[in-house]
């Protein structure tokens, strides 16, 4: 690329800060403007496949990663009242030498943090809730809820399923809800009577439970839930719900799903929600990332790795296209097909009920996967 765009990020999640830290390493300028007054500990794990795990390592954060996360053996899905085995997938030292990456599991937070700990802190501002985009001579406008304003050859919308550049790009459409709701919640591991497994999914008829530990030391405990809810529409990290309501949700469950359950004070919940595959990904000086993009549900723990393959990719096109148009359209032709099957599958909610070969989506590389479009590797 010719000269030096100035790159504006809106969203400082996973593929926000994902992309801010690859686009640095390749040598733009970046500035990532967040809604959020402060960064949250939020109360939540979150799964790093080997494919997420590849792109975290060119950004020089693996080693920060292994440091606090729990590197499960297995991942063992049962069912739901007698605890017998569907299938085990075999993870630890042997995927990791299949795959050439770890696949590791962490609280939300740690994951988070390593993220930051890659951007400069001042290349990153709070309490900047983006409310429009115009057209300048060079560029673009951006105007904030505060009142503050700032201009950009390229804006990055990472700003999540209910994205306001996604909204400025096609128009307001409402996420559509799929009928269920998730809970989750993270809380001392000293407070069971007894361990649990590594990584468990426990399968029921209509509902589903994932619980694993997000620490090394596996002092901290973390579980998941999809249950069927159509009167709850609401997507929020910090919605309350309540723990008697899970627990009568899975009262028939197997006793190691009850025991964690009893064991937990409180719980969040949101709405799982859906929306419709887009034609297209950019336009008017913006292009979408992640959930802005493609929404995912969460029943094969994608969702961010999808977003951070994003930034990574993103930032290959952009450093070897000649123009920014250019490289949008062979960041979206890269990333399309991927990311359509990943959303596909997890809608289906039948990832590693039985027996299932990951290769397709863990031995992806986003940093070795060649570029569509251009013949550029």
């Amino acid at each position: 690329m010719d000269r030096n765009p100035r790159i504006a990020i809106i969203g400082a999640g996973m593929g926000g800060l994902a992309a801010a830290a690859a686009l640095r390493g390749v040598g733009f300028q970046v500035h990532v403007y967040e809604q959020a007054e402060q960064f949250a500990r939020v109360g939540a794990g979150i799964q790093m496949s080997p494919n997420a795990m590849r792109a975290l390592r060119g950004l020089g954060l693996e080693e920060t990663i292994r440091r606090t996360a729990f590197q499960p053996e297995t991942w063992n899905n049962r069912e739901w009242d007698s605890g017998a085995e569907k299938f085990e997938l075999t993870l630890g030292r042997r995927a990791e030498a299949q795959f050439g990456a770890p696949y590791l599991q962490m609280h939300r937070g740690d994951l988070h943090a390593a993220l930051l700990s890659a951007v400069p802190a001042t290349d990153i501002s709070l309490n900047k809730r983006l409310v429009d985009v115009a057209p300048l001579p060079n560029g673009c406008g951006l105007s904030f809820a505060d009142g503050t304003e700032g201009e950009a050859d390229l804006i990055v919308g990472a700003d999540g399923v209910h994205s306001r550049i996604r909204e400025i790009l096609h128009g307001a459409e409402r996420p559509t809800a799929t009928g269920r709701v998730a809970y989750r919640a993270t809380f001392p591991a000293s407070r069971l009577r007894q361990p649990v497994g590594e990584c468990t999914k426990w399968w029921g008829p209509d509902r589903h439970i994932v619980i694993y530990y997000v620490t090394a030391a596996r002092d901290e405990v973390y579980f998941v839930t999809s249950l069927p809810d159509p009167d709850w529409a609401h997507e929020s990290w910090s919605a309350t719900g309540d723990m008697a309501v899970v627990r009568d949700a899975f009262a028939g469950f197997h006793d190691e799903v009850r025991e964690v359950l009893r064991a937990c004070e409180t719980v969040h919940r949101w709405a799982i929600l859906d929306r419709e595959p887009l034609e297209n990904w950019f336009g008017n000086g913006s292009v979408l990332l992640g959930d802005a993009a493609h929404p995912m549900t969460p029943y094969m723990a994608q969702g961010a790795a999808m977003a951070i393959e994003d930034g990574v990719m993103l930032a290959r096109a952009l450093q070897q296209s000649a123009d920014i148009n250019g490289a949008l359209e062979v960041f979206e032709a890269t990333r399309k097909a991927r990311t359509a099957q990943v959303q596909a599958v997890s809608h289906a909610n039948t990832w590693m009920r039985q027996e299932t070969d990951p290769t397709w989506c863990y031995g992806y590389d986003p940093w070795t996967e060649p570029l569509s479009a251009t013949g550029v590797q």
